[in-house]
């Protein structure tokens, strides 16, 4: 009985560390994308926590209504990975500028749907591009 216990203890643990041991990463790129969806450029910004090369212009041209990523309406989380040799959690999401996040038997809204991934530091959960 008691190795049996035991057993399910180790099983529970394992389990809870999978789903939760990228939880603080992922609620960070919660809060980025959440400012992007409600059009805040500067709260999202902040969050990304740019460097002196990374201008709010910078910002505006991958991330604004008009820039390479934008416009952000709905976004869904895909996966959160530690690449190898690094100390940062790469989150992949996937975005649309419909909202809700159209439907993948809805052809013509789901090509604008893209993909991308972004880098959180674990230290200070700020974001960049990978490398």
């Amino acid at each position: 009985m008691a190795f049996t216990v035991a057993a399910l203890a180790m099983v529970a643990i394992v389990a809870l560390w999978f789903t939760f041991r990228y939880y603080p990463e992922k609620k960070a790129a919660e809060r980025f994308f959440d400012a992007l969806v409600a059009g805040d450029m500067t709260t999202a910004y902040q969050l990304w926590k740019p460097g002196p090369a990374y201008a709010m212009k910078d910002f505006l041209a991958d991330w604004g209504p008009d820039g390479y990523y934008g416009p952000v309406k709905s976004y869904r989380i895909l996966r959160a990975k530690a690449p190898r040799g690094s100390n940062a959690i790469a989150i992949s999401v996937e975005m649309s500028p419909f909202s809700p996040m159209p439907d993948a038997s809805d052809k013509e809204k789901s090509r604008k749907t893209k993909v991308v991934e972004v880098w959180v530091l674990a230290e200070d959960k700020s974001f960049s591009f990978p490398p």
